[in-house]
């Protein structure tokens, strides 16, 4: 059943079979067919890539998930790893919530569904980290059910070719573009056409300079036709983002290991190890004396620097520090230990630490 939106009153609207047909036209010649997750494809390997391409690009991509499938090859494998494994091969894509969820799911599909992924798309969306989209992709590019979906990149494509106003964040919006990709998704060559949907926003419909003289849709596209795809999808509203500080107590023993300390299991960065945080009403020796036993003295001070959230910018400061006298606190026995940072072990560290570390070394 055709939909009710703007597009259809076009003077030359494009039927659902007409769309789909230019879409997978264009993706037997044009689309993109050897990205490492389109080999050995399998729910699995799908569900893993859609998770890591939230919010990154392929090209940034591509060597994780390398990684990450010689290392957790199976999904009993990445359930029956430790999560500090998992943040390890993790760390530096950002979004850590993605890969504590990545675990919880791994976990639940390996022991409470025999290692294997539902099929029914709103089975896969009650698993931990899995919207509608993702599992829509999951079921429609390992399994080729008929699932639509809408990432980034199929927004604006909908977007601009129905001339859909305002940014998808709303829900009126969304539901309308959500509307359109049930519309248009076909019955047959659902793993292509999906794929193709994708790729036609990742390589053609892109956010500046899209390439609209090769799409196989501009001729129907109303975004082309009133020469205005600036204006579509609408942005989001912009906003100030506020400033937080945190001051990191980099404190380094004899052998020149650093201490770290583990984080909560959630909120920022969570899970992962990171430099111990120093209160803001607290003085460095008292902080450290009470919290690990430790006596210190003050070294460097490091420049500051900026770490950005989707929600606010992180100023860091960090204080170099050096042990003068040991407490009889057992480090490996809880959340703080000793990195060597000369040789390093599979710990998951956030992009920042990590890049001090680096520095340090």
């Amino acid at each position: 059943m055709e939909i009710n939106l703007p597009y259809l009153m076009a003077e030359n609207p494009i039927s659902k079979v007409d769309f789909s047909q230019r879409v997978l036209d264009w993706f037997d010649l044009y689309g993109r067919k050897n990205l490492p997750w389109q080999k050995s494809v399998s729910p699995y390997r799908t569900w893993v890539s859609e998770i890591m391409l939230q919010q990154t690009q392929v090209s940034t991509v591509i060597p994780y998930f390398d990684k990450f499938m010689q290392r957790f090859p199976t999904v009993c494998d990445l359930a029956n790893a430790p999560i500090d494994d998992v943040l390890h091969h993790w760390s530096g894509l950002g979004y850590y919530a993605r890969a504590r969820n990545l675990h919880k799911t791994a976990q639940q599909v390996c022991t409470e569904m025999a290692g294997e992924f539902p099929t029914d798309p709103v089975e896969l969306e009650s698993l931990p980290g899995i919207g509608r989209s993702t599992a829509g992709a999951i079921a429609s590019l390992s399994m080729n059910l008929r699932a639509p979906i809408l990432d980034g990149n199929v927004k604006r494509v909908l977007a601009r070719f129905a001339a859909i106003d305002g940014w998808p964040g709303k829900a009126q919006v969304l539901s309308q573009l959500w509307e359109l990709a049930e519309n248009y998704t076909p019955d047959q060559r659902v793993a292509e056409y999906t794929q193709a949907m994708m790729d036609l926003g990742a390589t053609l419909c892109t956010r500046s300079k899209p390439q609209c003289n090769a799409c196989p849709l501009s001729d129907a596209c109303l975004a082309y036709v009133q020469n205005d795809w600036q204006r579509y999808p609408g942005k989001k509203p912009k906003k100030t983002l506020p400033v937080r500080t945190a001051h990191w107590l980099v404190l380094s023993n004899e052998q020149g290991e650093v201490l770290l300390h583990q984080r909560p299991p959630t909120g920022i960065w969570g899970g992962l190890w990171s430099f111990p945080e120093l209160p803001e009403d607290q003085s460095v020796d008292a902080f450290c004396r009470d919290q690990f036993g430790l006596e210190v003295s003050l070294g460097e001070k490091l420049p500051v620097r900026r770490h950005t959230f989707s929600h606010f910018h992180l100023d860091i400061h960090p204080q170099q520090l050096l042990l003068r006298k040991r407490g009889c606190v057992v480090f490996e026995a809880n959340d703080l230990v000793w990195y060597n940072t000369h040789r390093p072990d599979a710990r998951g560290l956030a992009a920042p630490v990590a890049r001090l570390l680096d520095e340090l070394t």
